[in-house]
């Protein structure tokens, strides 16, 4: 009990302190930050990354970050980049270097490399005295004043303050950039997170049967339609293929109840001519919101008045949407 008690002390501590190291960035969000975004968002090339140790693998992360976003970035690692890998910089580009001191060697050399290139240099720099710091053309300060580790040492909070303010970066250049959830779709197209991006109602509903019946069927056929098709209702159309109204397997029920004999009754008799429907164009998160919202199972998919087809909560629990 003693060490659970004690590793919840330490868990807790550190937590609080790259809270601070977040909120004690906020000052170095000013002008300055204002003209690096505005700088990279009007340069031609890309953003090229750098870093070593732990910085570069913030690198990455940013570069991840910014790419899926809509903002070219290209990772070059500093020991790397001094051995060759210089040759991926363009001279459109421009180059960010991450480092907390701005003093190592290989960010040195880095820098003098750059220097010769011509591009311009953005310091992402925990130190703002530093050589890396001195020598960039723009500074984005991620000073912490502690690390959250033991001794102040291990790469914690300053970590932390550099990936928080790459997300700035991206979130900014996002807005710039008018990047919205359709072009967020194009660079997500797989998993969970593409299909709630997008697949459709329609997509859905084409796999599905498509139960339906008029409002002169009989009550037989209206629960032989129902349990043939397997979504748990049929819908009501006229001649035309328009949406009448829907029968769920729970009028089917209530008809039941309140009636001795079926054998005269139709569907026009029991069928909800307040159904709701759904284009097929919308969103299947769209979809399963308006089920929650209506608190239904079933959803009419409908072109105007014109019947579709029908999709079930389960369809869109199948598919990972729920």
């Amino acid at each position: 009990m003693t060490n659970n008690i004690n590793i919840l002390s330490v868990a807790k501590k550190a937590l609080a302190m790259e809270a601070t190291a977040i909120q004690e960035l906020e000052p170095f969000i000013d002008a300055s930050f204002v003209q690096i975004v505005e700088a990279i968002h009007a340069n031609t090339g890309r953003l090229v990354i750098s870093g070593i140790g732990k910085s570069a693998i913030i690198a990455q992360k940013i570069v991840a970050t910014l790419n899926s976003t809509g903002s070219a970035a290209i990772y070059l690692h500093a020991a790397d980049a001094i051995h060759g890998d210089s040759g991926m910089i363009h001279p459109q580009d421009m180059v960010m270097v991450i480092s907390k001191s701005g003093e190592s060697p290989e960010i040195k050399n880095l820098v003098q490399l750059i220097q010769q290139f011509g591009n311009p240099i953005i310091g992402m720099v925990g130190n703002t005295n530093s050589y890396l710091a001195q020598h960039a053309h723009h500074v984005i300060n991620t000073t912490v004043t502690q690390e959250a580790c033991l001794n102040n040492l291990a790469p914690t909070s300053s970590t932390t303050a550099q990936m928080v303010m790459g997300d700035l970066l991206a979130i900014c250049l996002m807005e710039l950039n008018q990047f919205d959830a359709t072009n967020f779709a194009k660079f997500h197209p797989g998993g969970n997170l593409g299909k709630r991006l997008t697949l459709t109602a329609g997509n859905i509903a084409q796999v599905n049967a498509k139960p339906s019946v008029h409002k002169n069927t009989s009550i037989k056929e209206v629960i032989i339609d129902i349990s043939k098709g397997r979504l748990g209702a049929t819908v009501v159309t006229d001649e035309q293929s328009n949406v009448l109204g829907i029968i769920t397997d729970g009028d089917i029920r209530r008809m039941l109840e309140q009636h001795n004999s079926i054998q005269d009754l139709k569907a026009e008799d029991i069928y909800h001519t307040n159904s709701i429907t759904i284009a097929p164009h919308a969103l299947a998160i769209e979809a399963l919101n308006l089920m929650e919202q209506k608190d239904i199972s079933q959803l009419i998919v409908a072109e105007g008045q014109k019947y579709i087809g029908m999709i079930h909560i389960h369809d869109l629990m199948k598919e990972g949407i729920l």
